[in-house]
């Protein structure tokens, strides 16, 4: 078997790919390197290209002939698609479209998408559920809906099979320290809150504590990034034994305040750290919390990292082996 991965050189798809590996699948990584790095598709077959590149996508898919695609490449900060939306439409949704064209066009018929929670917006229920009306209320999460949309069209007119995985909080690291999140300037809280305990940033700051929350700060279910990639390779297997096309949530079923974060990484060092209040982040819903009975249910999915504990520890340990890797070395991608 043979699979493409996109945006397999950045943080949630080098996991992935580390994975699929793992089970001696070829993979082949087409990233273009503006977020991903080199070293994080270890040892898969790396090609360095942009899905804006339509013609020579389809030179690509031609020369390969995939089994499947595991889509991952995409942008992913809230706050900047409020600021620069055109950039996550442009990304996110027209950049899905070429891939799936291309897709159709070269019989690709098993198709795994990177989804997000952003979907829902400010969900009148929680934990959210698959069938929970869409509603984003910022264009990172529009640009996805709107992919997903393309897929279920495109799935009832043709043969293609897909899993969209809708992920809550995605964080955490390889156990191991192999991989990890290195993303310039992030923005996910305890990958922030592990770069301010290991002196890579002076401090940091808590956006909003006047939300409608036990202690007035944001909640978000937080799951390992390993739970997460093992997510993906199920739906793989899925797709691969005659599986139907289906939506699910990524996430373990309960959360955590911002507050309660900084308190686990706090407790884990035996500090405080440095954190400020200040305004609400545009585009930030008091509380999303999944339901994730239908992945465990349908894809036989066992998460093995459900700890808020663990997956600070893991993030911590990564951040202080990317510090020492990069220690007076010279900036690569």
């Amino acid at each position: 078997m043979k699979v493409l991965v996109t945006g397999g050189a950045g943080y949630i798809g080098s996991h992935v790919t580390r994975q699929l590996r793992e089970r001696g699948i070829d993979v082949v990584v087409y990233d273009n390197l503006s977020t991903g790095h080199l070293w994080a598709v270890l040892d898969a077959q790396l090609i360095e290209g942009d899905l804006a590149d339509h013609q020579r996508l389809g030179q690509f898919l031609e020369a390969h002939r995939f089994d499947a695609v595991l889509h991952f490449a995409a942008h992913i900060v809230v706050p900047e698609s409020v600021q620069n939306p055109l950039k996550y439409y442009a990304n996110n949704t027209v950049n899905t479209f070429g891939l799936l064209d291309a897709c159709q066009r070269h019989g690709i018929r098993h198709f795994v998408f990177s989804s997000t929670a952003a979907v829902y917006g400010i969900p009148s229920q929680m934990p959210i559920t698959e069938t929970a009306a869409l509603a984003p209320i910022n264009p990172s999460g529009a640009s996805k809906m709107m992919s997903e949309r393309m897929l279920f069209d495109l799935g009832a007119a043709s043969d293609l099979r897909y899993v969209s995985l809708r992920y809550f909080n995605v964080a955490g690291a390889d156990p191991l320290g192999r991989l990890g999140q290195a993303s310039a300037n992030a923005t996910h809280l305890i990958k922030v809150a592990a770069q301010v305990a290991t002196g890579q940033r002076p401090g940091m700051q808590i956006f909003g504590d006047d939300y409608p929350t036990p202690d007035g700060t944001c909640i978000r279910d937080y799951i390992h990034v390993e739970d997460l990639a093992l997510a993906h390779v199920d739906a793989l297997d899925y797709l691969l034994a005659g599986g139907s096309s289906e939506v699910f949530n990524c996430g373990y079923g309960h959360g955590y305040s911002v507050r309660e974060v900084i308190d686990t990484l706090n407790r884990q060092l035996g500090t405080t750290l440095p954190a400020s209040i200040g305004p609400r982040r545009a585009g930030d819903p008091p509380a999303l919390i999944a339901d994730s009975r239908k992945i465990r249910e349908v894809l036989g999915w066992q998460p093995r990292h459900d700890s808020l504990d663990l997956i600070v520890r893991d993030a911590l340990h990564w951040e202080r082996i990317w510090l020492q890797r990069n220690a007076n070395a010279p900036a690569t991608r």
